[in-house]
């Protein structure tokens, strides 16, 4: 079954935008994670990047159509900035029927208060933040039901 890890807006920025807030690790550190993660659990990873709304919308569509076909088994997706703001995000999500982990490197209750509401976590399966870059390997893990 496939998976996406989609990321949001400035995650293409990893490694060098903010190093005392998202750590020292790139983009492509996070899809090695999330492929040999992954490729353990027995399932195949797709990973997106975009800064633009509309490409992570088409993303989420296009699973949610594998996934009604039996082809897919989520998404894990970080939507950066876009977590507080998108509705149109939280839409296609809850409109798919799409099981989604949102993740966040970082602890976004520990920041600030406009950082504190999210749009996606009422239509999420589960909510993975704060853990750096290991928190895609727990949110694949989440959406695969192995916590072990």
């Amino acid at each position: 079954m496939k998976i996406l890890v989609l990321n949001g807006p400035n995650l293409n920025l990893l490694g060098s935008r903010e190093p005392a807030q998202y750590g020292h690790a790139t983009l492509a550190d996070v899809q090695h994670l999330c492929e040999r993660t992954a490729t353990e659990l027995g399932h195949e990873v797709e990973c997106f990047q975009s800064n633009h709304e509309g490409e992570l919308i088409d993303k989420l569509h296009e699973y949610g159509r594998l996934f009604r076909d039996g082809l897919a088994l989520g998404v894990v997706f970080n939507p950066g900035a876009f977590t507080h703001t998108s509705v149109a995000l939280h839409d296609a999500i809850k409109g798919t029927g799409l099981p989604v982990v949102e993740i966040h490197i970082s602890n976004v209750h520990a920041r600030e208060a406009f950082r504190h509401h999210s749009y996606v976590s009422p239509v999420a399966k589960g909510v993975v933040l704060g853990f750096g870059i290991q928190g895609y390997a727990l949110a694949l893990h989440g959406l695969v039901g192995d916590m072990s």
